[in-house]
């Protein structure tokens, strides 16, 4: 992550300053440390309260479903501690930006046993992530 990233991270820079690269990047961040470390507050900044997180999932019938998370679960399951489960030494975050286009953006995601597609949108000044499209890792 370049300096900028750095000092906003720390607290040293007012995120108007950050690029969107890094404003998305540390926004994406917050979602997946505030997974790994079980910080409500990590996530919920990171996310919309109207988002949508789906993922195809096997029904028990065979066919597959659409398993879908709203922002609330997502938050309650963080603050429950589901992600700390995770040893540090299996946590993985990769952050990929795949596009931006003024006030919208596309980021592939890798973490432990995951790959999330996520929309950001950029609401008042920050970055959001709207939209979440994930499958399990092989």
């Amino acid at each position: 992550m370049r300096l900028i990233g750095l000092l906003f991270l720390a607290g040293l820079m007012q995120p108007a300053f950050a690029s969107d690269e890094d404003a998305i990047a540390l926004t994406v961040f917050d979602y997946m440390d505030g997974w790994y470390q079980g910080d409500a507050a990590r996530m919920e900044r990171a996310l919309h309260p109207d988002l949508a997180k789906r993922a195809p999932m096997p029904a028990a019938n065979g066919e597959t479903r659409i398993e879908h998370m709203g922002a609330l679960q997502l938050v309650q399951m963080t603050r429950a501690g589901v992600g700390r489960s995770t040893p540090k030494e299996a946590q993985k975050k990769e952050v990929v930006i795949l596009d931006i286009d003024d006030d919208v953006a596309s980021v592939k995601a890798i973490m432990h046993a995951w790959v999330d597609y996520i929309h950001l949108a950029r609401l008042d000044g920050q970055w959001k992530i709207v939209n979440v499209l994930w499958d399990l890792n092989d």
